[in-house]
């Protein structure tokens, strides 16, 4: 049994996961709904991913400026993967890295939750599981992000919370990780 997610029921597994973190860029992020929130989760994703040591991917759109600053600081030494297909699958760079990790399920956030992540999601279940995290996508638009999450949900993506999937991943208190990463959640 891996530490840290049964892997089976549709846990998600410590050790098959990836967080992509998708489009999460300077001239983007501003006009989104709820972005302080967005932030604060993604925030949440990626230093929790450090604490395990979950392996991270990074993307760019081309002409949306850098990744947010607080995300390139937190992850020094991640390049981000830039694209200008919506499907990050659309990227060589990005199916090679990914393919490169050797790893089952997507954990997913970032933006805009009804383009790239969306169709990102929606190509990854043909070959992962895939989770994406609802408090940590977003839209320009609560309605886009509603049906987003909706669209993806009905296409085999389990639609998760930041919390939910940090607890999940973990699988079990009273350990030195569960009490560094409690310190994030609360």
């Amino acid at each position: 049994m891996s530490q840290g997610g049964q892997g089976g029921g549709g846990l998600i597994s410590r050790d098959e996961t990836v967080l992509i973190i998708i489009d999460m860029q300077e001239r983007l992020f501003p006009v989104m709904a709820e972005k302080d929130k967005l932030l604060e989760n993604v925030m949440k994703l990626v230093r929790f991913s450090k604490v395990l040591g979950l392996p991270v991917l990074v993307t760019e759109q081309e002409k949306l400026g850098n990744t947010l600053q607080e995300i390139r600081e937190e992850l020094k030494g991640v390049q981000p993967i830039g694209k200008v297909d919506f499907n990050c699958f659309g990227c060589r760079a990005f199916s090679r890295t990914l393919a490169g990790l050797q790893k089952k399920t997507l954990l997913l956030a970032g933006i805009e939750a009804h383009i790239c992540v969306a169709q990102t999601a929606l190509h990854a279940t043909s070959f992962h599981t895939v989770h994406a995290v609802s408090d940590a996508v977003a839209s320009r638009s609560p309605h886009n992000h509603r049906i987003a999450l909706d669209r993806m949900m009905q296409s085999g993506v389990t639609v998760t919370s930041t919390e939910m999937a940090v607890y999940e991943i973990l699988g079990r208190a009273g350990t030195d990780s569960f009490r560094e990463v409690l310190k994030l959640v609360k």
